[in-house]
């Protein structure tokens, strides 16, 4: 406690012994200093006070000493060594004692220094007769004087310099030096300055010699100026070198070493230096070649007496010479050549030969001529004996004047050989070698040579046979005292004679008998003896009938309705009330109905409805299902099938429950299933498939055959085409088929191709063999095309062949702008475009085409002076190599 009081009186005492502090003041010795060079000296005064103590600050941060700062005189007086232009303050001093403190108002430095390496800015090459603005800046307090030196000489003393009009021979240094007066040091920094003359003049020249494809040609671009680099382009595109082309003497000379037809074009040299370029006027290159292997178009095949048009052309520049050759002699110097009447000793070979005048080279292609005579006439002649079952027969092609191939058709479609059906002495005479009763029909043969075809008369072949075993039709059962009448049926040619017989007695000589009324309940054994006076032959057939006590129903149903005071029942079938007929009897007052016979028909869902005065009752439905068949199947397949390939049969016949089917081949069984695939088939597979059809039930069958040709497949079917398709020029696709086939036609965007008078454009299309011809490409001929090659077994289609004809003339090129008048800085866009396939190229240039501005139909730029002028649109087809252009002026819009 003591301690305490003791620290308290020593406080005391220090407080009345201390002086407040008042009127700071902080004086420097000067404020005008050169940086790195002089030193600040600050001193700190207070008008009263004790005990003080300093503290000296920079911008609000507190000074400590070292690193050139240094503080005495108990910490009143800074002085600051080595001042950098960071120093200039402001600064304050901070005097405090135990009673408070108080601040100096603050003083700031002025701090000279620089100048530091100038900046120059300005052009670094100029045209030759412009002028060149330099600036200079460096950074400096006080501000720096400037002088410009060219070759030693003061040219100026302003930071900004303009030189006079230049010369090449003012190509040099231009140093720029900054003074500062006050800390008297300079700094220089220079630019490099290149004056150069314009491109005024460019020429591209040629070989004295033409240019022959295969050969080496030269192309050389002359300058007259001073250029960096030179271009070379083709129809506006620039050329680069590969493996013909090569670029010689620093890009002046284009070498070919092997000049190529597609070479073809407008080609220019474009000169480039720093202060422009110019393109030369463009020089047609025209590649001479050819000819290539003509192309001949006429018939191949004309009548004795006819003339014969031949047209023969060949791709050629320039177009080729032509001369028709025909045994050896000069027959035509034209492209087209008319034949005289012909005779027989004119078919041989036709040759074209295409000569080109300029290139030295021909090409020859030919082509066979047949003179024949027309087919006169065509009948079928037979043997003079009767078409007898198992015995051979012979039908023999009569035909009048020359035939190439001959071949028969029986009921429409193509005969062919088989085991049992040969072809002899040039397919005139088909032979039978074992007659069958399916070889009856209407055969036609049919003679064909190089003018076309004649088809013989009909001739009806009857086959002898029979008969067949006879088929009975009629009931198995009778009521006691009823008749039967039984019908009888053998297949026979010619049909056959008919005999009843009964317990081996003659009761009847026709194919219908009706039995004496059955009188006793037994069975009764009929026989139908068939006969054929022509064969000799006979076949028989029997039918046992029993008579019964009491006719049943096939089925009987029942329903009893054990209601009381029942008025009415009745009777419905599928929603629908039941009437009495001469099949559909009710008995006990309607309780049962009765189907005599029952029929397929008759299957459905069944109920009775019972009704009295006071409502009625209906009864669930009952499903009666009718068991019958199986009917005489239906075949769905092919008659001709295509070897190597599938035949698919589907055969189906009505039947309760549905049949089983069982395919059948050369007495082979084929398939279990009522679909059948035969195949891959080959020429052996010709024949009759016939389809059995089996109700377990019933345990009936029933047949039906289907006969199959197999003939030679097509193996392919393509379009060939190896050219451009190229606007009003003439064109063709050949439809190449690898395999035998009837007919072919043409497809365009999935129709059948009109090639008659109604068609829209006839003259656009024309047909020969397999060659479709366009005589002259339009954007109509624009589609997917196929060809159809057919047989009587199928068509097959090949690939689409997509045609997009190429525009060889643009049809109209235009530049649009929304206005060709615009503020000073708005965004303008000029649009080019044309009508033409491929899409073109598009190039701009302005005011000339010497300097290439922007490639693409789209260019934008800022309304400005410098974008002032004519802005050409340049567009080039890159395959027909078709070039056009449209110019766009483009101003300011006045204020």
């Amino acid at each position: 406690m003591d301690v305490f009081k003791q620290i308290s009186k020593l406080s005391n005492l220090f407080f009345l012994s201390a002086e407040p502090i008042s009127n700071v003041t902080l004086s420097a010795q000067r404020t005008d200093l050169v940086e790195f060079n002089d030193t600040a000296v600050f001193v700190c005064s207070v008008s009263t006070g004790t005990s003080l103590s300093y503290k000296w600050l920079a911008r609000n941060s507190e000074i400590s000493t070292g690193a050139g700062v240094l503080l005495s005189n108990g910490g009143a007086n800074l002085s600051i060594a080595g001042l950098t232009r960071y120093d200039e303050g402001p600064y304050r001093c901070n005097v405090s004692n135990g009673l408070g403190y108080n601040v100096s108002s603050p003083i700031h430095l002025n701090v000279s220094y620089g100048p530091m390496k100038p900046t120059v800015m300005g052009p670094n090459v100029v045209k030759s007769g412009n002028t060149a603005t330099f600036n200079c800046s460096a950074e400096s307090v006080p501000l720096s004087l400037y002088q410009w030196y060219f070759n030693g000489s003061v040219v100026s003393n302003m930071s900004e310099y303009t030189t006079p009009s230049l010369t090449k021979d003012m190509s040099g240094y231009y140093i720029c030096m900054a003074l500062n007066t006050i800390t008297g040091k300079n700094s220089t920094a220079s630019i490099m300055l290149r004056v150069v003359d314009p491109i005024r003049n460019v020429q591209v020249e040629a070989q004295m010699n033409l240019a022959v494809e295969g050969h080496p040609y030269n192309l050389t671009c002359r300058v007259n100026e001073t250029f960096d680099h030179i271009y070379w382009m083709r129809n506006g595109e620039k050329l680069n070198p590969d493996n013909r082309t090569t670029i010689l003497m620093e890009n002046m000379t284009m070498s070919f070493m092997s000049m190529q037809r597609n070479d073809t074009g407008n080609y220019t040299c474009l000169a480039a230096n720093a202060v422009g370029n110019m393109a030369s006027k463009p020089f047609m290159l025209l590649v001479n070649y050819g000819p290539d292997m003509p192309v001949i178009m006429g018939p191949r095949a004309v009548q004795t007496g006819d003339n014969a048009t031949l047209r023969c052309h060949a791709k050629s520049v320039p177009p080729s010479l032509y001369q028709w050759h025909f045994n050896g002699s000069v027959v035509s110097n034209m492209s087209e050549y008319m034949t005289p009447p012909l005779t027989q000793d004119m078919s041989w070979k036709y040759t074209c030969m295409a000569l080109n005048t300029i290139t030295g080279k021909n090409s020859s292609a030919s082509m066979m001529l047949a003179v024949v005579d027309p087919i006169q006439s065509v009948e079928i002649q037979a043997q003079m004996n009767s078409a007898m079952e198992n015995y051979s027969y012979n039908l023999t092609c009569n035909v009048v004047g020359p035939a190439d191939y001959i071949y028969w058709m029986k009921s429409g479609n193509l005969l062919l050989a088989d085991n049992t059906t040969i072809f002899d002495m040039n397919n005139k005479t088909v032979m039978f070698l074992a007659l069958n009763s399916s070889d009856s029909g209407q055969y036609q043969c049919v003679a064909v040579n190089a003018l076309g075809n004649m088809t013989s008369a009909d001739y009806t072949l009857h086959v002898i046979y029979g008969p067949k075993m006879p088929t009975i039709s009629g009931p198995k059962a009778v009521k006691p005292g009823s008749s039967a009448t039984l019908s009888c049926y053998a297949p026979s040619y010619p049909p056959s004679f008919y005999r009843w017989y009964f317990n081996d007695t003659l009761v009847s000589n026709m194919s219908k008998y009706m039995t004496p009324p059955v009188t006793e309940e037994k069975s009764l054994k009929y026989t139908c003896m068939a006969f054929n006076n022509i064969t000799g032959k006979n076949s028989s057939a029997s039918i046992t009938i029993t008579a019964i006590g009491k006719m049943m129903p096939v089925f009987n149903y029942f329903v009893y309705c054990f209601l009381f005071n029942v008025d009415n029942i009745y009777w419905m079938k599928n929603g629908e009330q039941i009437h009495q007929d001469n099949s559909t009897v009710f008995s006990m007052d309607n309780k049962t109905v009765n189907f005599m016979p029952v029929d397929r028909y008759d299957a459905g869902d069944y109920v009775c409805m019972a009704v009295n005065p006071v409502g009625n009752l209906t009864s669930s439905a009952y499903l009666l299902q009718v068991i019958f068949g199986p009917d005489e199947p239906i075949i769905h397949g092919p008659e001709f099938g295509e070897a190597g390939r599938n035949a698919v049969f589907n055969c189906s016949a009505a039947s309760m429950p549905p049949s089983t089917y069982s395919w059948w081949f050369n007495d082979s069984l084929m398939a279990n299933t009522s679909e059948f695939t035969a195949g891959p088939l080959s020429f052996n597979m010709s024949g009759t498939y016939t389809c059995v059809a089996h109700n377990h039930v019933t345990e009936k069958n029933s047949t039906t055959s289907k006969m199959l040709a197999v003939i030679e497949g097509i193996d392919s079917v393509m379009i060939q085409n190896n050219l451009t398709p190229i606007s009003n020029e003439n064109f063709t696709l050949t439809c190449r088929v690898v395999g035998p086939y009837d007919a072919l036609y043409w497809m365009k965007d999935g129709m059948q191709l009109s090639l008659n008078a109604s068609d829209p454009a006839p003259s656009l299309y024309i047909t020969e063999d397999n060659i479709l011809h366009f005589t002259q490409l339009t954007t109509q001929s624009n589609g997917a095309y196929q060809c159809v090659a057919t047989n009587k077994a199928a068509l097959h289609k090949s690939q689409q062949y997509k045609l997009l004809v190429h525009c060889k003339y643009h049809r109209k090129l235009s530049v649009f702008s929304f206005i060709t008048f615009r503020k000073y800085g708005a965004v303008v866009s000029l649009n080019c475009t044309v009508d033409s396939y491929p899409e073109c190229d598009f190039y701009w240039f302005l005011n000339n085409k010497s300097s290439l501005l922007k490639i693409g139909s789209v260019v934008s730029f800022s309304a400005t002076r410098g974008q002032v002028g004519d802005y050409i649109c340049v567009a080039t087809n890159p395959v027909t190599n078709v070039t056009m252009t449209q110019t766009k002026s483009f101003a300011i819009e006045s204020e």
